[in-house]
């Protein structure tokens, strides 16, 4: 009798404690995608950054971002070479009892595409030439959800590099790739 006494109050509580996770935070209930559209690149440089984020466990996800860079650098006084990437990456959270989201460390793999402006002493001209390279670097941020799903999140991190096509006499060479934003997205 003792045993089936603590094994219903065993159930009695897994089931509690199961509804009160619910209840706190029901945007962790059936919700394993994140679509988001990075506001900062949009509004500072106008590129359009966007991701996916699929939701492994409590603390982990993996994802990917597409970015284009619509201006035009050699008339942006800002000069961002950068103009595509499309970056596969990978996060672990380190908040407790809550899913996926709080502060992250974030490593990345970035296939970019830039364009590298370097003076022609022979014709005394700019030249521009559009270069390919693969960068891996690591980020931090942090992942905030409200109650109805939609999230938003702010990180940096920073690359390098490290397979290029362009020539090696190239002095000054487009080496460190940043990653940066605030993201705002919603949670499904």
């Amino acid at each position: 009798m003792k045993k089936i006494t603590l094994l219903i109050l065993l159930f009695v509580t897994t089931i509690s404690f199961g509804q009160e996770n619910e209840e706190k935070h029901p945007q962790d209930v059936n919700t394993k995608h994140e679509l988001k559209i990075n506001t900062f690149n949009l509004i500072a440089f106008s590129s359009l950054d966007i991701s996916y984020e699929k939701l492994i466990n409590t603390e982990s996800s993996f994802g990917v971002a597409l970015f284009y860079n619509f201006s035009d650098i050699e008339s942006d006084n800002i000069g961002f070479p950068k103009k595509f990437s499309i970056t596969p990456y990978y996060r672990w959270f380190f908040s407790e009892n809550k899913y996926a989201r709080g502060f992250f460390v974030e490593g990345f793999g970035m296939l970019n595409t830039y364009e590298d402006i370097f003076f022609d002493f022979n014709n005394d001209s700019n030249k521009v030439q559009n270069e390919t390279a693969f960068a891996l670097g690591v980020s931090v941020g942090g992942k905030f959800v409200t109650k109805s799903g939609f999230t938003t999140e702010v990180y940096l991190g920073v690359g390098r590099n490290l397979i290029k096509n362009q020539d090696d006499d190239d002095f000054f060479e487009f080496n460190i790739v940043g990653r940066f934003g605030i993201s705002l997205g919603y949670r499904f």
